[in-house]
């Protein structure tokens, strides 16, 4: 879980997830469920967050299923498709969650 403080500390990161959200037209539950994603998995490193932000979309689009391909989530955010075929899974393991085996 995170903290209040992880929001207003990454609150540039954040306006990405809803910047990219708005472009690919997702739901508020989509949004809402990358956001929390995002928090909950925030790297320290501020050069692996635009990725972890790309993940956290694709992820929470698809568990709100509200799914986007991975290319277009990678295009609205602007990492290569590669960044977020690699990271989405491992970023619902470190949440917690399961991903799925296909």
């Amino acid at each position: 879980m995170y903290r209040a403080r992880d929001h207003v500390e990454n609150e540039e990161w954040l306006a990405a997830i809803d910047d990219a959200a708005e472009r690919l037209d997702l739901g508020s539950d989509a949004k809402s469920r990358a956001t929390d994603l995002f928090l909950s998995t925030v790297p320290d490193e501020d050069r692996s967050k635009k990725a972890t932000v790309a993940a956290s979309i694709y992820a929470g689009a698809l568990i709100a299923g509200d799914r986007r391909s991975q290319s277009d989530v990678a295009d609205a955010v602007g990492v290569a498709r590669l960044t977020v075929q690699q990271r989405w899974k491992d970023l619902l393991e470190e949440a917690g969650l399961d991903p799925p085996k296909w």
